[in-house]
This record gives structure tokens, sequence and C-alpha cells, in this order.
């Protein structure tokens, strides 16, 4: 746990400039918990309750976590935390619990290293954690967008596609025993190579069953074309539409990183049925940190369901300099990858985020009876104008398309 720092002269921490050199917040890993160790206890229950909300009107549990997972944790040094969403009791339906993880995690090699080195060394990290999340009963567990390699999209350097692999690859093997060994369902993102279409290249999320077998795959939607993120270098939009997987746990979509960026995407996913939506996702702080907690919170709130937001942690540097399309300078570094995963409630209740600058396990305990609980209060589906906004979309995509606008016939008029 974080300490408070010592105040200089000029009233400032003395750590205030770490967040630039090691991802923390003043020395804090999260401003949860610097405002938390900031703040008297009364004081923080009601920015709490502001900052994160609460659940059915009260503020979010926290959970026990088992002593296995405990000292995992401080063997292997990364954050785990823990939290109970409820849902009202129902009369005519049992609760309907499921307890979801969420990984996040630096490279566990410089990016000079051997590229199976650097695949065998991610493994090899990863491997506590996801047993922590197994002696914790999770049952379902998503990884973070292409967690087996660097975030090397940034470089357009061709050679990071050594790292691409069948969907039934060796990452994906090496997850399949944890999946029958935990009975856990496993969301799995990988750089996949499709070898029965050119070997063509997709970002892509394979879902394990909690038998081991392969349910399925989703590959993502939306490529960024912004600052460093040189994604289209490598694959192409995916093809594969909104599929929602129905496991042994419940109904679960993956909406892969940009495409949080994109509300009808998030749409899709709820109208095919999902109950739960991961975000697996790679983005650093200078660009998109205060976007991070909104987007899927509002998309929970929006589409009655819950979402898990994945981002991996850390600074890669690559042996190449590289441009990018905002004028800066080359550079080396994709920036700073802030972590903070946490997990959005359809009632706009959420967890703290995980650290900014460590590998991190995240546990919730979601009742699924809270997404009917919500479209019943609410009424966004009952009330959606979908015949309104098919019939816009259906002459946005035309070529003669003209915009619904009305203009003040005094506007242009000259006057005397």
């Amino acid at each position: 746990m974080e300490t408070k720092k010592e105040v200089n002269k000029n009233g400032n921490s003395e750590d205030s400039s770490r967040t630039l050199t090691d991802g923390s917040i003043c020395g804090f890993e999260s401003l949860y918990r610097l405002l938390q160790s900031s703040l008297s206890p009364e004081i923080f229950k009601e920015v709490s309750r502001l900052l994160i909300g609460l659940n059915c009107g009260k503020a979010l549990e926290p959970l026990t976590i088992v002593e296995t997972a405990k000292g995992l944790s401080s063997q292997h040094d990364f954050d785990i935390q823990a939290f109970r969403f409820n849902a009202d009791k129902e009369i005519l339906r049992e609760p309907r619990i499921v307890r979801v993880g969420l990984i996040q995690n630096s490279i566990a090699l410089p990016t000079t290293a051997p590229f199976l080195d650097q695949k065998k060394a991610i493994f090899q990290k990863l491997k506590p954690i996801i047993d922590a999340a197994g002696a914790s009963g999770v049952n379902i567990l998503c990884l973070q967008e292409a967690w087996m390699m660097p975030f090397a999209f940034c470089t357009r350097e061709k050679r990071w596609c050594e790292f691409a692999e069948p969907a039934d690859g060796e990452s994906t093997q090496f997850l399949q025993g944890f999946a029958r060994k935990y009975n856990m369902v496993i969301v799995n993102p990988i750089l996949e190579r499709d070898l029965k279409h050119g070997e063509t290249i997709w970002n892509t999320a394979v879902i394990i069953g909690n038998n081991g077998n392969i349910i399925g795959k989703h590959r993502k939607n939306h490529i960024p074309r912004v600052g460093d993120f040189n994604e289209s270098t490598y694959y192409m939009e995916g093809n594969t539409g909104h599929p929602v997987f129905e496991t042994a746990y419940g109904k679960i979509g993956v909406n892969i990183c940009y495409g949080r960026h994109h509300p009808l995407n998030w749409l899709a996913f709820g109208l095919n049925g999902a109950e739960i939506v991961f975000n697996p996702s790679a983005t650093v702080g200078e660009l998109s940190e205060p976007m991070w907690p909104i987007e899927a919170r509002n998309a929970a709130i929006a589409n009655s369901y819950f979402v898990g937001s994945i981002n991996r942690v850390g600074t890669e540097v690559f042996p190449n300099p590289f441009t990018s399309g905002d004028g800066k300078p080359q550079h080396a570094d994709f920036g700073h990858f802030y972590g903070s995963s946490h997990v959005s409630a359809p009632d706009a209740s959420c967890t703290p985020s995980l650290s900014r600058n460590k590998d991190g396990l995240l546990i919730s305990d979601m009742d699924l009876n809270l997404c009917r609980q919500l479209k019943d209060k609410w009424g966004f589906r009952m009330t959606a104008r979908y015949e309104l906004y098919a019939d816009m979309l259906s002459r946005y995509v035309k070529p003669d398309f003209e915009p619904q606008v009305i203009s003040d016939p005094l506007l242009h008029k000259n006057h005397l």
C-alpha cells in the first residue's frame, strides 16, 4: 500500500513528477488510492459515492481475497482487488452470480530480446496471476489485447507479425490447460494468423470454454488511425459481426479496444443479448485516459450489461525509432500504458481501478439479474426508436445522402 509523500516548501508533493516517470500519480497507484489516502474517511465516503457510484443504493462491497491468491500477489508483485455487485432480490428468479476476473500486465522482457524468449517469458509471468484467478474461483477470465506480445503496432515494422498465431495456436493451447484445470471460461485476445485465408492477420479474441474447448472467436471491428496507432499496417477491420457467446456462466461479447469509441458497436452486442462485454485494450495516457473511465461505464448504462475494461501496463521501448501522424519527432516508445482496469455495472456503479503501473488481477462477483432489472427500470430498449435509426443509417451510407437540416429562411436574406 502506498504511503503519503513528503510535501516540499512550495506545497507540492516531492513525488509529483513520478507520474511522468513511473506511471504513478504522485507516488500512488491510482486516483482512487490517492484520494483515499488524502481525505478524511467522511469526505472520502462522499467522494467515492460520486466517483464510482452506488450499487443498489449501497457502497460497492469488497470481497475477501483467498490466502492463496494473496500469497501469489505478494510473491509476484501484482495488484489484486475484489468486489461484489449485488442485484435486488427477486421472487421468481434465484440470483445468477458469476465471478469475473480481469488481468492486466506489462511485457516480461525488453522488445530487443528474441521473440521466442519474449513470448515464453510472458507465459511464465501470467501463470501465477491466472493461478490466483483460479484459486479465487473465477468463472470467466479475460486477458488484455494482444497479451502474448509487445504492442508493436506503432512501429509499422512487419517483423512483429511473427507473433501472429492460429486461433488454436500456442497461446490458446496454453490457456486451455487453465480452463480445464479451473473450470473457467477464458477470453484470449491474440494476433491471429488465418491459415485458411492466405495467412491473413486479424486482431482476434478466442473464447475458450470451461471444458477447454474453443467456443468461437471475434475479430476487432474498428481499427484506429490516430497518432502512433498504426494498426492498419498489420490487420484490417474484422468480419465476424457482433457475436455473443453463450457460455456456462452467461452470455458474453468482446468489444476489442478501439471499438469502445463507437456507441453503435456497444449497442450491437447488447441487441444480440450480451450480459457481459469485455473490452481488452492497449491505450496510453496522453491520448485516452480522460475517456477511459467514461466510455465503458456509459455503455454499461445504455445497454444494461456489465463491462470489463482491461488495459495493459508499462512503457514498451522499441529498438528502432518511429514516427506517427501527430507531428511529434521520431520516438522509440508508445507512451505509458496506464492499466486502470475496472468493471462497470448497468446501474452506473463501477469498481475502483487497478494500478496504473503494476500488473494486476481484478475479481468481481456479478449478479446478472441486475441486467434485466435495469432494463425494466429504465426501459431503454422499449423507448428506443430503432426504426428511425435504421432509416437514418440506411440513407446515410448512400452517396446521395443529404443531411436533415432545416435552415431559418431569414438566415441568408440580405437586410437593407
